[in-house]
């Protein structure tokens, strides 16, 4: 049996950029319901933040991979906080990445770099 890495202890990091606060939760996850569960947590704790994107992978091939953008332009949250999971080879981990606004727009290439930073940050702070 092969091994793989996985999220030992939860972790979290944070981005500033033009005033847009990002903060990324990192967490090890066994299901979609878990996955949703902590989505649905933070969304609840960041109530008024403008957006709480996430990405997950499950399972030893990563079989099962899931991403939202929510409302941010099409391929600039969801889909970099995947690539960040799957860079480091990373199995049943979930990242989600809340946004403030800081009332400077940062673009596509803007937003793309802020989430891959603030996910590389949270995964940093974890215990792999």
């Amino acid at each position: 049996m092969s091994e793989y890495k996985i999220v030992a202890k939860p972790g979290v990091g944070e981005f500033v950029d033009k005033k847009s606060r990002f903060i990324a939760h990192v967490y090890a996850i066994d299901s979609e319901e878990q996955a949703q569960g902590y989505i649905e947590e933070l969304k609840k704790k960041y109530w008024d933040a403008r957006h709480n994107c996430y990405g997950y992978v499950l399972g030893k091939n990563n079989e099962t991979q899931r991403f939202s953008d929510d409302g941010e332009p099409s391929g600039t949250a969801g889909k970099p906080i995947l690539e960040v999971i799957k860079g480091n080879d990373i199995h049943n981990i979930l990242i989600v990445v809340t946004r403030y606004f800081g009332g400077t727009l940062l673009g596509t290439g803007g937003l793309i770099r802020a989430y891959t930073k603030s996910s590389q940050d949270g995964i940093e702070n974890a215990s792999i």
